[in-house]
Formats: C-alpha cells, structure tokens, sequence
C-alpha cells in the first residue's frame, strides 16, 4: 500500500470515528438536559444520534487540520431544570463521561481486531477506525475539559463558581479568544516544526489523553 493510498484510507478512519464519537457526545448532553426537565435540545431537533444534526463545519475542519474540533453547541434552557445547579453540571459532564465510556469499550473491541487474521483491507479500515474512536474520545474529552468558554470544563466553572468570581469573569470574556489563539498556534505548529513549542494545546491534549487511557489500557491489558 502507497503513502497517498494510507493517507485516503486514515481519513476515511477519521470521518467515520467522528461520526461515532461527535454525535454520541451532543447526545449525551441533550439527554441529560431532557432527564433534568428540559425539553429544549428535543424541541430544536438535537435530542438524536444523528451526526449530520451536530455538526458544525468550522470544527469538522479543525478536526480534520488539527486532530480535535467540535460540535454546534447544544441548546439548553438552565431554567426549565428541576434543580438549576445539579441539572447544569450533569448536562456539562455528560458528554466527557460519555467520551470516556466509548474509549472504555472501543480499546476492547481495536486489541480484538488487531488479533485477528488479516483480512485485508477492510480489516485495515476496522482497526484503524477503532483505534482513532478510542483515541479521539480521549482527546475529546480532555479538550473539552479545558475551563475556556464555551467548553464543557467552563460550563461546570459556570454551574459551580460566583459569577462575581474575576477568574470567572476573565474566562468568560476572554476564553474564547485564549482557545482560538491555541488552536491557531497548534496549525502553525503542525505545518513549521521549527516551532512546535509553541503547540501548548497538542502538548495538554496528548499527554491529558494519554494519562487518561491509561487505566483504560491497563485494565484491558490484563484481561487480553
């Protein structure tokens, strides 16, 4: 197999992961608001597994272009929750632990294909795309943990901490603007290696989804 033929085949891997790990997250998030009394995610049609309802381009590019990207966000009304606090923390963890529990059951399901004979291509397909559901869900959710608006880690700052917190107020105003400049400093990175010390989202991404998978990979590696 040609380097051009692996590269097609690694982003085909990469499509289908997405559309396994992006809208398992999203769903996560709206059945825990729908759980704690809102119906808002239902009512604007993202109560689904349907990768197509989440995706949004811009972060579907970032995938692409840098390893990690993200989803529409997704609609909530704080509000309507039978209990304000509680309701907005299950609805900001729900996707990390979702993501945490597919690389849970997708490290299994990659060391079993890449025991079997192979078949070929398709085998090829299978495990590559198995390896990439557990790896992106890792890196999804420690990217996703990051306390930068409008991540999943700030949402629980914001169900959590005084808004008249400065902390809380400086991330809230700026977050956004930090993570934009991360990414943007992480694509420079990946295209001058001269400069790849300026990835300081690569290197909190790789080394939070690697300490993270390791009980993962601990666990599985006593049993297989």
């Amino acid at each position: 197999m040609n380097a051009f033929t692996q590269k097609i085949i690694t982003y085909i891997c990469m499509f289908l992961a997405v559309m396994i790990v992006l809208p398992f997250h999203e769903f996560a998030h709206a059945f825990a608001a729908v759980k704690n009394g809102d119906d808002t995610p239902r009512i604007n049609g993202r109560y689904s597994l349907n990768p197509f309802c989440h995706f949004d381009i811009t972060g579907l590019i970032c995938f692409v272009l840098v390893g990690f990207g993200w989803a529409k966000p997704m609609p909530v009304n704080p509000y309507n929750f039978r209990k304000y606090k509680s309701g907005m923390v299950w609805v900001s963890v729900a996707g990390v632990l979702t993501n945490f529990i597919l690389a849970f059951l997708a490290y299994p399901l990659y060391l079993l294909s890449a025991a079997v004979p192979d078949f070929g291509l398709f085998d090829d397909v299978l495990q590559i795309t198995l390896f990439l559901i557990f790896q992106m869900n890792l890196t999804f959710c420690v990217f996703n943990l990051l306390p930068l608006y409008p991540l999943d880690g700030f949402r629980i700052i914001d169900a959590t901490v005084n808004h008249a917190n400065p902390v809380y107020r400086f991330l809230r105003n700026y977050g956004q603007y930090i993570l934009l400049i991360l990414i943007a400093l992480r694509f420079i990175a990946s295209w001058i290696p001269q400069v790849a010390f300026l990835d300081v989202l690569g290197f909190l991404i790789g080394n939070g989804a690697y300490y993270l998978g390791y009980p993962i990979r601990l666990f599985w590696g006593l049993i297989f």
